[in-house]
């Protein structure tokens, strides 16, 4: 039986960015990777398949709650760094000719948050002053001023009344991410290397640790129909919304309780040429009272494989299935003793929720173009399609207090000897693939992370590992200028 050295199973954002750093730190390690699919970035990490959004917490008004009457900047601030570590490794890597040209895969789009009504513009106000206090967002820029916002989104500002309230701020940082693109990119450099070897078509059936605290996998060989066996010392798995299944097969207590809810997603894609070039922007907006974080709407410019393209989303439904290319069994299947408790009390507390995806199922095309229409007033139905997204699988967790609790955002499971890794729940993800793996290093590798070695490997990739770009403006503005001049960006 073969042995690598740590096997990654899932062909995405995330193992391909573990994969390399992995490479980096240390050339003659061994790693097999394992797909179910025939390609790369099938599933969470494709361009249609997720917002695209590079996020900072630019325009995302969701990580700025008030607490206290008070905006609370804290995640926004730890978004904001997150993304410019991947902003750092990503030069980096094309620094050094192991990426290609950033035109394939990241362009300056701006970021915009857009609201109305005298309470939201108010918001949006003290949102402002509290996050120009902070280097990270030292460039952000707030008007009222009908003619400016016309000026930054005019498809938006489209017939409407001069006189009613409206404000915006806008973030020239901002970027648009094909994390596809990316993905596949990292992987082709990894196939260059000595001791990579990546499986397509290959589906992890069970996972199991023995004795000697080795890890033993067995493997479909969907090309062949049989089954490849390995061991291993170190697993992560990155398959997205198949996470948990494969997380529940590894039987660890670490991963006990744990339970998902998964939900499916759907994007307008405008079709007419003459409105895509009208906007350049992604405009986020408010989520309802008493809708969950995943339905701020927002009008957003892509590009995808070179071609500029405008979506509007995303509506949410209900799918019983993990992956978009998965089963409708698996929610069934995910079902244990130990998460049954936790999953019925995640869905008693958040009925809010099951109303507002029952609404969303219920929608028509007409329904969605008069969602469409608050942020471009002139949307007509024949210029747009409806696209099916991807699929997020939302952590549900055991709580002493309220015995389960569903959260919203991405969450590492570690077994406590460091030997498996896994990364369970959604957004911001991708856009802080690097930031999860350098939680996952010190986790899974922690000798070597004690090394002069891989701790200067580290800090050339990231020059600021280990430092806070927000307490440090000087070293933030170089960092930031840095990265743009390599990925191509504004400024």
């Amino acid at each position: 039986m073969q042995q690598p050295d740590v096997i990654l199973i899932g062909a995405g954002i995330m193992s391909a960015t573990l994969g390399v750093f992995l490479k980096e730190l240390q050339p003659d390690i061994s790693i097999e990777i394992f797909e179910r699919l025939d390609q790369p970035a099938l599933e969470s990490s494709d361009a249609w398949n997720n917002a695209g959004t590079g996020h900072s917490a630019y325009c995302e008004l969701n990580y700025t709650p008030i607490v206290n009457g008070q905006i609370d900047t804290t995640k926004a601030v730890h978004i904001a760094e997150q993304f410019q570590l991947s902003r750092q490794f990503w030069t980096y890597l094309i620094m050094n000719s192991k990426l290609p040209s950033p035109d394939n895969f990241i362009h300056s789009v701006p970021h915009m948050s857009f609201v109305w009504g005298d309470d939201n513009v108010d918001f949006l106000q003290k949102r402002h002053k509290a996050l120009i206090k902070n280097p990270l967002f030292a460039a952000m820029q707030f008007s009222t001023e009908y003619d400016q916002l016309k000026t930054w989104m005019p498809l938006v500002m489209q017939d409407r009344n001069r006189d009613e309230k409206f404000a915006a701020t806008y973030m020239p940082w901002g970027t648009d991410v094909n994390f596809g693109t990316l993905t596949r990119s990292l992987f082709k450099y990894l196939e260059t290397l000595d001791g990579v070897t990546i499986h397509f078509n290959h589906e992890v059936q069970k996972i199991k640790q023995k004795k000697n605290s080795l890890w033993k996998l067995k493997i479909n060989n969907g090309t062949k129909d049989d089954i490849v066996k390995r061991k291993t010392k170190t697993v992560f798995i990155g398959a997205g919304g198949g996470a948990l299944l494969l997380l529940e097969k590894a039987d660890c207590k670490e991963g006990e309780g744990y339970g998902g809810f998964p939900v499916s997603g759907q994007w307008l894609k405008c079709t007419n040429e003459a409105i895509i070039a009208q906007h350049q922007a992604k405009v986020y907006g408010k989520a309802n009272v008493g809708s969950p974080p995943m339905s701020v709407p927002h009008l957003d410019t892509r590009i995808i494989d070179g071609k500029k393209e405008l979506l509007f989303g995303p509506f949410a439904g209900f799918s019983t299935k993990f992956l978009k290319n998965g089963s409708y069994l698996d929610l069934i299947k995910s079902l244990e003793f130990a998460n049954i408790l936790p999953m019925l009390s995640a869905g008693w507390h958040n009925l809010p929720l099951t109303k507002y995806l029952v609404e969303q199922v219920m929608q028509s095309q007409e329904d969605r173009i008069e969602a469409l229409k608050e942020y471009f007033p002139n949307g007509k139905l024949e210029d747009w399609e409806l696209l099916e997204a991807g699929q997020r699988v939302q952590i549900i967790k055991k709580d002493e207090h309220e015995g389960g609790i569903l959260e919203f955002g991405t969450e590492v499971i570690t077994t406590t000897d460091g030997s498996l890794a896994c990364l369970l729940g959604a957004s911001p993800g991708a856009s802080t693939a690097v930031a999860i793996m350098l939680q996952v290093l010190p986790k899974c590798f922690p000798d070597q992370m004690q090394s002069d070695a891989w701790r200067d490997k580290i800090k050339q990739m990231i020059p600021s590992y280990g430092q806070s770009l927000n307490e440090n403006s000087v070293l933030c503005q170089a960092v930031i200028e840095n990265t743009s001049k390599t990925l191509k960006l504004d400024m």
